[in-house]
C-alpha cells in the first residue's frame, strides 16, 4: 500500500516536472512567434505594403529610369560635340565674313579709283595758275602750266593716299591721259583752260603735308614760276565717270 502511494507520488512529481518543462517550451515558442511576427511586420512596413506585382513594376520603372539616364548622358555628350562643331563653323564663318568684308572694301576702293561710283568726303584743292607775264622772258612756255606740272600734283596726291582726284571737276581714271595744247590742257579729250583746279578726296592733313614738304612738289612748281595755292576742304563731291 505504501509502495503504491510512493509510486503515485513519484508519478505526480514527474508530471509536475513535465508541466514546468512544457511551460518553458511554450513560453520560448511564444516569444519566437511574437519576434517573427514583429520582424515580418517591419519588413512589410518598410516595403509600404507592396505586393509582388507592385515590386516588379517598381523594379521595372527603376531599370527604365537608369536606362533613360544613360541615354541622357549619351545625348548630352552628342550635344556637346555638336555645339563644338557649331562653334568651329561660326569661327570659320566669322573669318570668311571678315574676308568678304575686306574684299568688298577693296572693291569699293577700286571703284573709286576707276571712277565708277560717286564719291564725297574731305580733302584738298590745289590750284595751278600761269605765272605773271614777264616781257624779259623770251619763251612764254616758261611761266605756263603744262601737263607735267599737273601730273606732279596728281602723282603726289595718289602716293599720299588720295581716294579720288578730279581736274576742273573731271574725274581722273586709271587710264586717263593729259595733254598740253598751248594755254589749255586736254584731259581724256576734254579741254580745260587755266587756272587748273585739282581736287582730291583723302586725309587733308596728310595730303597737305605731302605737297608742302621742303623740296617737294610745291617748291618745284614755284621754281617753275607757277602760281600754287592749296586749300583744305571738308566736303568735296565727284560724279562717276560715264562711258568708260
Amino acid at each position: 500500500m505504501k509502495q503504491r502511494k510512493l509510486k503515485k507520488l513519484k508519478l505526480k512529481k514527474k508530471m509536475n516536472s513535465n508541466r514546468v518543462v512544457l511551460s518553458v517550451v511554450f513560453l520560448v515558442l511564444g516569444f519566437m512567434v511574437a519576434f517573427s511576427f514583429r520582424v515580418t511586420q517591419n519588413d512589410t512596413d518598410n516595403g509600404k505594403g507592396l505586393t509582388d506585382r507592385q515590386w516588379e513594376k517598381h523594379i521595372s520603372l527603376r531599370n527604365d529610369l537608369i536606362e533613360q539616364e544613360e541615354k541622357n548622358r549619351e545625348l548630352q555628350k552628342e550635344l556637346n560635340s555638336k555645339q563644338e562643331k557649331v562653334r568651329e563653323i561660326e569661327t570659320s564663318l566669322s573669318k570668311e565674313a571678315q574676308v568678304f568684308f575686306n574684299m568688298a572694301e577693296d572693291a569699293e576702293k577700286y571703284r573709286m579709283f576707276l571712277g565708277k561710283v560717286k564719291v564725297s568726303g574731305e580733302g584738298v584743292k590745289v590750284t595751278l595758275a600761269d605765272g605773271e607775264y614777264n616781257p624779259d622772258e623770251e619763251n612764254i612756255n616758261n611761266y605756263l602750266v603744262h601737263e607735267h606740272h599737273v601730273f606732279k600734283v596728281i602723282n603726289e596726291l595718289y602716293i599720299s593716299g588720295a581716294a579720288a582726284i578730279a581736274v576742273n571737276g573731271q574725274r581722273i581714271a586709271h587710264n586717263s591721259y593729259i595733254l598740253c595744247t598751248g594755254p589749255v590742257i586736254t584731259v581724256d579729250g576734254y579741254q580745260h583752260p587755266a587756272p587748273f583746279e585739282i581736287t582730291a578726296i583723302g586725309d587733308p592733313d596728310v595730303l597737305s603735308s605731302a605737297l608742302n614738304i621742303t623740296g617737294g612738289v610745291k617748291d618745284q612748281l614755284v621754281n617753275d614760276q607757277i602760281v600754287f595755292s592749296l586749300e583744305e576742304k571738308t566736303d568735296i563731291a565727284m560724279e562717276p565717270i560715264l562711258g568708260k
